[in-house]
């Protein structure tokens, strides 16, 4: 069971408990990587140390740039990670679907509502007018803006396109006055979003929402307490309560995280294929060392070491130690923060169990056809050599490669190979003739 916690008294002077349920909602256009799973870690000790609830949404809505395949990977991920969502498409749960375009009904009878309450308006204006505005402004020197045409249009107007069918969207009239909400990060914030955009579209052409309406509907049915997203978000959360408001909902507690950018101060990008956590994977990296670099390089806790585990991370994050500046990830340190996990490991009996079967097949897999002795593949052996490496290795991958060769397979070295790095050679040859049992000979 979840631990519920008590919310602030309503306007109505009524006392509300409700469970903290944070959300980790990633677009599945792409695989995830670092920047994405610092949102999700940070979300899932919120929710955790709080006796609360991690769910996983994915926000499929922009059905032109899915990437088959990354919706399960996304999950598998977070899942390798230590951070199973207590609700997804996968798991279940009271409060699906999980996934947006599932929930088409629900963003559709939100933009109904909104047109029956005067919020919103249905827009007429072509790709063509559209195109047009944004080159005039750019010619100008302005920022492209909506400049609000359909909203002044007669009903009878409206009932005539509807009529014959002329395509549309739906768009929400944005209120002049924005007022300003306390984010649990940057403190006290303001946007007047009327003032520097037009109105947004809520409902496309082909009745998928956009990301605007989608989230304050989904926040609201299921019953989000705390968002936790990244500042990006910052600037639209303004707009976003404007919706709540319409509907008459009541909004959730919004923290916005800071950026977590490149070690020069470069954004994070999806097209650096090294950053997807898949990649990290393969590489040798284990799950924790991704989590320890990663809120080492920020904030959110008392102490800046290295080597937490997730248990640890759990017990001790804080959320006002988060500050607002920019994090800075430094991948250079990542082995050595590896190595650190792998010493770890390997001083768990139950884990090195595993790294020993681990590097038993990864032997098997680069060294078969060259393994002269089998004893090199019984576990005791193995364990022997991961107890004498600890903390000098950075993954099992490094005692696949030429340096750490001798340690599965016999060395073989010519006669002529030696004499041109020793003068010795002719007395090491005997020495080691006498050293080799008859029967090996």
């Amino acid at each position: 069971m979840f631990r519920c916690v008590l919310r602030k008294v309503t306007r109505h002077g009524v006392s509300r408990r409700f469970c903290t349920r944070v959300r980790f909602a990633p677009s599945p256009t792409g695989f995830l990587h670092l920047g994405g799973l610092r949102t999700a870690l940070y979300n899932y000790l919120f929710a955790k140390q709080r006796g609360g609830a991690f769910i996983l949404r994915l926000e499929d809505t922009d059905r032109t740039r899915l990437v088959p395949g990354a919706a399960d990977a996304i999950q598998d991920m977070l899942e390798w990670a230590g951070m199973a969502p207590d609700e997804s498409s996968r798991s279940g749960g009271d409060y699906g679907p999980y996934v947006q375009s599932e929930r088409l009904e629900l963003y559709t009878q939100a933009a109904s509502s909104l047109l029956h309450t005067g919020h919103a308006y249905y827009c007429f204006c072509s790709n063509q007018r559209l195109e047009l505005l944004k080159k005039e402004a750019q010619r100008n020197g302005h920022v492209p803006r909506y400049d609000n045409r359909c909203r002044h249009m007669k009903p009878e107007q409206i009932r005539e396109k509807l009529e014959r069918g002329v395509p549309h969207v739906i768009r929400f009239k944005l209120d002049c006055g924005a007022e300003p909400f306390q984010d649990l990060i940057f403190g006290w914030s303001r946007h007047e979003v009327a003032a520097v955009e037009g109105d947004p579209v809520i409902l496309k052409a082909d009745g998928f929402p956009t990301y605007h309406l989608a989230n304050v509907v989904d926040d609201h049915h299921m019953r989000i307490s705390h968002v936790l997203r990244g500042s990006e978000w910052l600037v639209s959360t303004s707009k976003h309560l404007q919706l709540f408001r319409a509907l008459n909902w009541t909004p959730p507690v919004y923290a916005h995280l800071p950026l977590l950018l490149n070690r020069d101060g470069s954004k994070l990008s999806k097209r650096q294929g090294d950053i997807y956590i898949q990649s990290f994977r393969e590489q040798g990296f284990f799950p924790e060392t991704l989590l320890d670099i990663i809120t080492h390089a920020g904030s959110g806790f008392s102490s800046n070491r290295i080597g937490r585990q997730l248990d640890e991370l759990i017990s001790e994050f804080n959320i006002s130690k988060i500050t607002t500046h920019s994090a800075l990830l430094d991948l250079d340190k990542l082995p050595d923060f590896n190595r650190i996990h792998l010493q770890r490991r390997i001083e768990d009996e139950g884990k090195c169990a595993v790294l020993v079967e681990k590097l038993r097949q990864f032997v098997l897999h680069t060294h078969e056809s060259q393994i002269d002795d089998c004893a090199v593949l019984e576990a005791q052996y193995i364990q022997r050599v991961l107890q004498l490496r600890r903390g000098h290795i950075c993954s099992l991958n490094d005692l696949l490669g030429p340096l750490y060769s001798y340690l599965w397979i016999r060395p073989h070295v010519s006669r002529q190979q030696l004499e041109e790095v020793t003068s010795e050679a002719a007395n090491i040859i005997t020495a080691v003739i006498h050293k080799v049992p008859v029967w090996r000979r």
